[in-house]
């Protein structure tokens, strides 16, 4: 290996080590939302644009806990960590692992962050109102003067002494769909915050009648206060939500038994130990490979055996065979050949129909068809259609009358498919 390159990877391998941050402590309080903003200036390199991504998991576990959310929409843009714990948590310190990754030059810095849940006198507030922004990702609203500037516009219209946000949820977690890739078209964000006091009447329009009738209708319902918000904020009133806990009629105080069929509840997942107990698979290797080659060689030996030492062969087939009997099995095999080669050879004779012709002078007349004509299609008797093949010559008399002829049926001959006129012209000269 080059030097060089020896020195660069033991330079960067320090880097990588030198990388890492001491533990940081936050204190949020229960039922008041908790904002953690996962800054890019503490990883990055030489250049201020490398694309740095974080992982965050609770300390031995492979994910986060419930109440807490993390987003980072771009490698070039800071994570968040958001949510809002609730009075279970308290007194309980959550160590988040934080795993920073440079993907240009693949450094890693880790840290932990503790998270000191601490009880508060203000929690639960009453009265909680839910509110869907629609002009709002969730990380746009968890910046801090973004949630500052809402605040103060909720405050505007309630008028409560105390007044905190609880929660943020994207619509994406609420099973929104996500939008187009259109300029200022947004997810959408629900934000809940609580107050004190009673609700206003404007926050109360969205009840009545004439505006639940508009919703129904999917049209925007008429709000007086939604001048307040409509400069920076586009809120869907018809998606409002207010609740007071105070009203809130607990239906099961006590959690009922689970009945058969139930999983028990075992809180969290709890990994197994590091140090597992090794297994010896030495008798699952015999069941399943060992066993199955053992049977199958058993019967590849006695096929073989069959196969080959039990083949008698043509000399002891003929030692243990009567001579007799292979006398006259030699004799049938020498006639049957004899009586294939004689099939062979033999001659095909020619029907009657075909024989040649014979006129009173005593010539032979050629046959009709050649020796290599097919003969097995010709008839064997003369039908009325060769009629139109015979012509009626005059014949003299054997008596010695000249003036006295007969007529004599001579047959148009054809050789080759030509007619033989010859013949005729000779008749006609007798």
């Amino acid at each position: 290996m080059d030097t060089a390159v020896v020195v660069v990877w033991l330079s960067m391998v320090v880097t990588i080590l030198s990388r890492s941050h001491a533990d940081r402590n936050v204190y949020p309080s229960a039922g008041v939302l908790f904002v953690h903003v996962l800054e890019r200036e503490h990883f990055k390199g030489d250049s201020s644009n490398d694309p740095i991504t974080f992982n965050t998991n609770l300390m031995g576990y492979p994910d986060r806990p419930g109440w807490l959310r993390y987003i980072q929409r771009t490698p070039h843009s800071d994570g968040v960590l958001y949510g809002s714990p609730t009075a279970e948590h308290v007194g309980k310190a959550t160590i988040i692992e934080i795993t920073a990754y440079n993907r240009r030059t693949f450094e890693t810095a880790r840290h932990n962050l503790v998270i000191n849940i601490m009880s508060t006198e203000e929690y639960p507030l009453p009265y909680q109102a839910e509110f869907f922004i629609k002009n709002m990702n969730v990380e746009e609203m968890l910046a801090s003067e973004v949630l500052g500037d809402f605040l103060g516009a909720v405050k505007n219209v309630w008028q409560p002494e105390r007044l905190n946000a609880i929660n943020i949820t994207s619509a994406l977690d609420r099973g929104g769909r996500v939008p187009l890739p259109i300029n200022n078209l947004k997810e959408g964000v629900y934000v809940m915050v609580g107050a004190d006091v009673q609700f206003s009447s404007c926050l109360r329009e969205v009840e009545n009648p004439h505006n639940q009738l508009r919703c129904s209708q999917e049209m925007e319902p008429v709000i007086s206060c939604d001048k307040k918000f409509r400069a920076q904020f586009d809120i869907d009133w018809c998606k409002i939500n207010l609740v007071d806990i105070t009203k809130v009629v607990m239906i099961h105080s006590n959690r009922p038994d689970p009945g058969t069929g139930v999983l028990p509840d075992i809180g969290e997942y709890n990994p197994p130990s590091e140090s597992l107990k090794s297994r010896d698979f030495f008798a699952d290797f015999l069941i399943t490979l060992a066993v199955p080659s053992a049977v199958a060689m058993v019967l590849f030996t006695i096929l073989g055996y069959s196969m080959c030492c039990r083949r008698e062969g043509v000399d002891k087939r003929n030692m243990q065979t009567p001579d007799i009997q292979l006398v006259h099995h030699s004799s049938i095999q020498k006639s049957t050949k004899e009586l294939r080669s004689m099939s062979k050879n033999r001659e095909i004779s020619w029907p009657l129909s075909t024989l040649p012709v014979f006129s009173q002078s005593g010539e032979v007349v050629p046959p009709i068809h050649p020796d290599n004509y097919e003969t097995t299609s010709m008839p064997l008797m003369q039908t009325q259609t060769n009629l139109q093949n015979q012509i009626q010559i005059p014949q003299q008399q054997p008596s010695g009358d000249r003036d006295n002829y007969c007529m004599s049926i001579f047959r148009r001959l054809e050789v080759n498919g030509i007619p033989e006129e010859r013949k005729v012209a000779e008749a006609l000269n007798l």
